[in-house]
């Protein structure tokens, strides 16, 4: 059986390689900028078969935006943290979020992009919402540990210590041209990376520190 004939018995294979193309593209262009002729061709598919599996770019768009919190939730869900200390586990947990951001910059001009439209498809999914709030569980399974065993302050919230990591891990990638031009310095890029790196273990571990 040819390739040809083998993508055309696999519509799940051919979702997976639209949601793909559409992710790259959506990244690149935006919801408005983005063509579905240029998803179709990411996808090595025809225009006809996107609109047949997803109907139209905003429906396609919105099937994005979930894989992608999808994804970068299972990753958080998968780290063991319980079999961790509490101070360990925070900074597994940071340098993990961490990294993932950086392998996955798409994801994040996807976010600022969304943001530029001011939330107006994340708003409309209530799947995302019962997504993301696996961040917040994951994440106060540790605090509770943490401040029932004296390492962590106990009036730290839960909503500002994911918003300190995930806002470092963020601008990393986001300003990484701008900020790197303007304060880089004689820094190369990777060694910027490593001290971020480092930065927002270390932020994290002191924002929860006991006074």
């Amino acid at each position: 059986m040819s390739v040809t004939a083998k993508r055309k018995n696999d519509p799940e294979g051919l979702k997976k390689r639209i949601l793909a193309g559409a992710l790259v593209t959506f990244a690149e262009f935006g919801l408005q900028g983005a063509r579905m002729e240029q998803i179709a061709e990411h996808a090595q598919t025809t225009k006809r078969m996107v609109v047949y599996h997803f109907s139209n770019k905003e429906n396609l768009y919105m099937a994005v935006l979930e894989q992608v919190y999808h994804a970068i939730r299972q990753h958080e869900s998968g780290l063991n943290l319980d079999e961790m200390s509490p101070t360990e586990a925070m900074a597994r947990l940071a340098e993990a979020s961490f990294d993932y951001h950086i392998s996955h910059p798409d994801f994040i001009r996807l976010v600022c992009s969304e943001n530029l439209m001011r939330g107006r498809y994340i708003s409309q999914s209530s799947r995302i919402k019962a997504l993301n709030q696996s961040a917040l569980e994951v994440l106060d399974r540790v605090l509770l540990r943490g401040k029932a065993s004296g390492e962590f302050d106990k009036q730290a919230n839960t909503v500002d210590v994911h918003r300190l990591i995930s806002s470092i891990c963020t601008h990393n990638v986001a300003n990484r041209y701008t900020f790197h031009t303007l304060f880089g310095g004689d820094e190369t890029e990777q060694q910027s990376i490593a001290r971020n790196r480092r930065l927002v273990v270390d932020a994290t571990l002191r924002y929860l520190r006991p006074v």
